[in-house]
């Protein structure tokens, strides 16, 4: 049975990096071999990100996606599609339950396949 779950991440970005970045390295990460969908949602100020994620996978896939979270995280970098490389360091991540505010959102995500 699917269920929805998230991930929390807090990184420091370089001041030249594009702010996106570590959430584009995710959806990389997971790509088409992802066993569900994904939402990404970011804040902070100045060069402190939280980067949050929700996703939808079956309970067996979940160790696995976020392992592969946060390689993804971790690696610290990414080139974007015009060559520029975006830097960031992961300060901390964790396993998070879906917040109420994010429940829509994980209600869709369990609704897509």
């Amino acid at each position: 049975m699917r269920s929805a779950y998230a991930h929390t991440a807090e990184l420091d970005v370089a001041p030249d990096a594009d702010r996106a970045a570590p959430g584009a390295a995710v959806t990389a990460a997971l790509g088409a071999g992802c066993p569900g969908p994904v939402a990404l949602r970011t804040g902070g100020t100045g060069d402190r990100l939280r980067l949050r994620v929700v996703f939808a996978c079956e309970a067996d896939d979940e160790d696995d996606v976020r392992r592969r979270i946060d390689q993804a995280l971790t690696s610290g970098r990414l080139t974007g599609p015009d060559g520029s490389v975006s830097r960031w360091t992961l300060r901390d991540a964790l396993p998070g339950s879906v917040a109420e505010c994010e429940r829509a959102e994980a209600e869709r995500l369990l609704a897509t396949t």
